[in-house]
């Protein structure tokens, strides 16, 4: 069975339902299975860095 993991922000309920939605229907298409399990993995932005700096801090930079 497909497994699709997304990292990203946290984000509500119902915009997580949507995305579990639409990437579920795709891969489905793509893959010509009947199941795929998707994992949403929430960073919140004190624990990313980009380019050597949290993006908790570059929000506060612009």
């Amino acid at each position: 069975m497909p497994t699709i993991v997304v990292d990203g922000p946290p984000i509500d309920i119902n915009r997580k339902r949507e995305l579990v939605k639409r990437l579920s229907s795709d891969a489905v298409k793509v893959y010509g299975v009947k199941h795929i399990t998707v994992l949403i993995r929430e960073n919140p932005p004190e624990n990313v860095g980009v380019d050597g700096q949290l993006l908790v801090d570059r929000k506060m930079a612009i």
